[in-house]
């Protein structure tokens, strides 16, 4: 009978924690989080389409936020940001890719494409960063701002938001710590 229950119970939590992948479901209702600034917690959207590093941040998070600094207003190009760790012009995959090999969390050398990100780090929402992919696309939230590719349904480039996005179907991925 023991060995019936602690069975039963072990299947139990393998069954929920092949569901902690948290993915968004379609609907208008799914979408990032909405901005609001936070002195030393929130970067400010400069003029220059650049933005601030929160002096309360994390040394990978800050990493992070200038990697994506250095790439901001790149033209959009499907494979951009693949073949060269430092391209002309990046895709989703790639600028994404590019913030987080700066910032140490993610892998030299690697060039993952949209749909490497649904398995990247763990399910949920981070801290400081919080990843979205699903097939075909993936962009990332830092310090409650977006960085994303896509701004008016197209490609445009990497490019930080203030404003919020539908996220249907999307996974929500994190690294633990941030």
């Amino acid at each position: 009978m023991y060995r019936y229950i602690t069975s039963l119970l072990l299947l139990l939590v393998l069954l929920l924690t092949g569901c902690q992948q948290q993915r968004y479901r379609q609907g208008a209702s799914a979408r990032t989080p909405k901005y609001v600034y936070r002195a030393g917690y929130t970067p400010r959207l400069l003029p220059s389409g650049r933005a601030t590093i929160p002096r309360h941040a994390p040394e990978r998070v800050k990493k992070a936020i200038m990697a994506a600094n250095k790439i901001v207003g790149r033209p959009y190009r499907l494979g951009g940001g693949h073949g060269r760790h430092h391209d002309s012009a990046y895709d989703c995959s790639g600028s994404v890719a590019f913030v987080l090999r700066e910032a140490g969390m993610l892998r030299q050398g690697r060039q993952p494409v949209s749909g490497y990100f649904l398995r990247w780090g763990r399910p949920g929402f981070g801290k400081w960063i919080t990843v979205y992919a699903k097939r075909g696309h993936v962009f990332m939230m830092i310090a409650g701002l977006r960085f994303d590719t896509t701004g008016s349904g197209r490609g445009v480039g990497p490019r930080w938001y203030t404003k919020s996005r539908p996220c249907g179907g999307f996974y929500v991925r994190r690294l633990p710590g941030y």
